[in-house]
Order: C-alpha cells, then sequence, then structure tokens
C-alpha cells in the first residue's frame, strides 16, 4: 500500500473508532412469559438463577453468571408510561453458557427434571449444544464455554 493510501485509510479508522461505541457485552437479556410464577420456578429450579427483582404481575428479573435475564408480561410493559413500552409475543431462543467439564452433566440434570432434549447439535469435533423448552415455549440452549471463541 503506498504511503498516501495508508494515511487516508488510518484516518478513516480513527474516524470509525470514534463514531463507534466499545460494547463490553449484552448486560441484560429480555424474555415475555405468560406465567410469572411458573418462570420464577423453572429458571429458579432449573438453573439456580439468583431472583433480583420481582414486581407481581409485571416481572421477574434473575442474575445470570454476568448478565441479568429479565422475564416480562407484555401485557403490563406494553401499557408502560414511566419507561418506554416494549413487549413481544411467540418464541424466542437464549443459550446460557457452561464450563466444558459441565455439559454432560448439563444435559443430565436436565434430563433429570422431566424436560425433554429437542435437538443436540455438533458444531464441530468435541463442540456440541443441546436445546429444550421453557414453560413459554422459549428454545433455550446450553452452549460449552468456548464455542464462539
Amino acid at each position: 500500500m503506498e504511503a498516501r493510501s495508508y494515511i487516508l485509510y488510518l484516518r478513516l479508522k480513527i474516524r470509525l473508532f470514534r463514531i463507534i461505541m466499545k460494547i463490553i457485552q449484552i448486560k441484560e437479556t429480555c424474555i415475555y412469559v405468560r406465567d410469572l410464577d411458573i418462570t420464577e420456578k423453572f429458571y429458579r429450579e432449573t438453573f439456580g438463577f439468583e431472583l433480583i427483582s420481582k414486581v407481581p404481575g409485571r416481572h421477574v428479573f434473575f442474575r445470570a453468571g454476568s448478565s441479568v435475564l429479565l422475564c416480562f408480561n407484555p401485557e403490563k410493559t406494553k401499557e408502560d408510561t414511566s419507561l418506554p413500552p416494549h413487549f413481544g409475543y411467540g418464541t424466542t431462543h437464549l443459550a446460557f453458557e457452561v464450563e466444558p467439564a459441565e455439559y454432560e452433566s448439563s444435559k443430565t440434570k436436565i434430563l433429570e427434571k422431566n424436560i425433554s432434549i429437542i435437538h443436540e447439535q455438533v458444531w464441530k469435533p468435541g463442540i456440541h449444544s443441546f436445546y429444550f423448552h421453557d414453560p413459554d415455549g422459549h428454545v433455550l440452549e446450553i452452549v460449552p464455554k468456548g464455542m464462539w471463541d
């Protein structure tokens, strides 16, 4: 690359660096559910998630590793006036990461709770994930740490 082109390239890169935010991670993930009590029981008993907020009829929030899982009643949040209204219907997908050494025992724990595994995927040699439903039909996946590395 000639010097002039390289200088133009660097200037463009500096401009883009100033424009683009440096996101660290997705901090919250939101799903919409029909029954908050059933949702609370499922996520606490299946994953051991810590309940960090509960407003009866509106939401339950859980700590999920370094992220937060927000579970909302869409009929309440679509009427919000103190926050931007939001809602959704239908099936969503979430993946939860476990240590590779915990993958098989995680699968066993799901089966012991009489939760059906609907699919197991081989992504590459030694990297598998498995899928199952929560009470609202959301598709949940267990993935080993490093899957996207």
